[in-house]
């Protein structure tokens, strides 16, 4: 059996058609949408740790990375601090090195360039792997530098400040070779896997991991993406200031909207080419096919644009998990137990036969799915940095690792996310936050409580101390 995972970053569950809609409209996914009405829905997929190189850590090894032990890292030519944020530990064996080593042919198309950066060896176990330059900060090109007039097609004047310049000023550089839209960086990527699969048609069984940045910021796509969310012409809006919006128009949050569909509209049009390519090339009939993102993304709504990880949010922390049977067997399933990341490699090596080298955190779930189980999980945690999230079937909890900054949503009220009610269910917020611990098997690192002394509390956060 052949088996493909695709992983985009930054894709919200509600961006996707069969999830519903976002908060300023529906984005236009037909091709996702047709993928899903063939295959399996999970409604309940999660991150094991974030963000980006953490979430590919727990699916590539099916390891768990939260709370980060041996994950302190500040390795020359990166500049993201977050912990965990680094290569794959050498003593895991990872997904692709055990399906490689079982007789499967390997390959891995990705422009997700924190991956390739030195020091990183997320290409482990691929016979064959190719990265694809030009993705947001990627020194793909050094000149010749941008105008002002190029700047300000970008980047509103009253938000060009700071960081933002820096990174505005690679994206645009960038962009220079960028004349049609096959030119841009998820249909590379995309057209490049298509390609694997035609140029390994002989493979006996092959595992193809497919990673697109897209659709991450900066929201650069083409004029007619953008034109099917905002026609008006006007100020271009592309960055993710992580930041509230104080200072930025109604106008440019309406536009930031309408960039980031545009970004999934056009990651949807080239995943039905590569889709398409699967079927025309005769592998549609044994091939599995899992569709998933690493995280979401807030775009306005909560008066907000950014990721983060408190207080955490369904649009960041959700995630989409698509799984496609040969034959459309499971069509039209959808299950509502809880998975997690790591649970992915553990289910591919399950479908593909494969023991696992070493025993994993994951565990497989698609017997339990299609049998309308609950599964082995009545809870998640979700580690991100000194701020784990942890949601049950009732509850979502955020706080700190030393028990402080007490965040708790109750998820039966019409709007959980408006009210924090840690002060009014203590026990609840102790017990979430016990399980945060527990799952934090052999504690948290030292270093890792000296980052959560140093991050303030939110204003609507508790002063509840919900540790023991």
């Amino acid at each position: 059996m052949n088996i493909v995972l695709v992983i985009f970053d930054s894709l919200r569950k509600d961006c996707v058609g069969a999830y519903g809609s976002p908060p300023w409209g529906k984005v236009q996914t037909p091709h996702f949408d047709a993928f899903a009405s063939e295959s399996l829905v999970m409604n309940r997929a999660f991150p094991e740790a974030l963000p980006t190189l953490q979430a590919r850590r727990a699916i590539y090894t099916g390891r768990r990375v939260y709370p980060f032990h041996n994950a302190r890292f500040d390795l020359k030519g990166d500049v993201v601090k977050s912990p965990g944020w680094g290569p794959i530990p050498e003593d895991q064996p990872t997904l692709a090195e055990m399906l490689h080593d079982a007789g499967y042919r390997t390959g891995l198309i990705s422009d997700v360039y924190h991956m390739f950066k030195p020091s990183k060896n997320f290409w482990r176990g691929f016979d064959q792997w190719k990265f694809l330059r030009g993705q947001e900060g990627d020194p793909a090109r050094s000149g010749p530098w941008p105008t002002q007039e190029q700047l300000d097609r970008r980047l509103p004047r009253e938000l060009q400040t700071g960081w933002p310049m820096k990174f505005i000023h690679q994206v645009i550089m960038s962009m220079y070779d960028r004349r049609k839209e096959e030119d841009y960086c998820a249909p590379q990527v995309l057209k490049e896997a298509a390609l694997w699969l035609e140029q390994n048609r002989d493979a006996e069984d092959f595992f193809l991991t497919v990673e697109s940045f897209s659709p991450h910021e900066p929201w650069t796509v083409p004029a007619h993406y953008r034109e099917m969310y905002q026609k008006e012409e006007g100020p271009e809006q592309v960055m993710s200031g992580y930041q509230d919006l104080s200072d930025m128009s109604e106008w440019l949050v309406k536009r930031t909207q309408a960039n980031y569909s545009a970004a999934v509209s056009l990651c949807d049009r080239w995943f039905g080419h590569f889709m398409e390519s699967i079927r025309v090339l005769g592998m549609l009939d044994d091939t599995v096919v899992f569709l998933t993102a690493d995280h979401g993304h807030t775009v306005g709504d909560r008066n907000y644009i950014s990721k983060k990880a408190y207080p955490s949010t369904p649009e960041v922390i959700e995630t989409p998990l698509i799984i496609r049977f040969p034959h459309k067997e499971h069509a039209e399933t959808t299950s509502d137990m809880f998975v997690q990341h790591v649970d992915i490699a553990a289910e591919i090596l399950r479908l593909a036969g494969v023991q696992p080298q070493e025993e994993l955190d994951g565990l497989p779930f698609l017997e339990d799915a299609l049998s309308g189980r609950p599964g082995s999980r009545d809870h998640v945690t979700i580690g991100w940095s000194a701020m784990p999230t942890v949601v049950t079937d009732r509850w979502w909890f955020n706080g700190k690792i030393d028990g402080s900054g007490a965040l708790l949503r109750d998820l039966h009220a019409a709007d959980p996310f408006l009210r924090n009610v840690a002060e009014e269910h203590p026990e609840v917020a102790k017990e979430l936050f016990a399980k945060a611990k527990d799952d934090a098997r052999g504690g948290f690192p030292d270093w890792l409580l000296d980052i959560c002394r140093d991050n303030p509390d939110l204003p609507d956060s508790s002063d509840l101390l919900v540790r023991d």
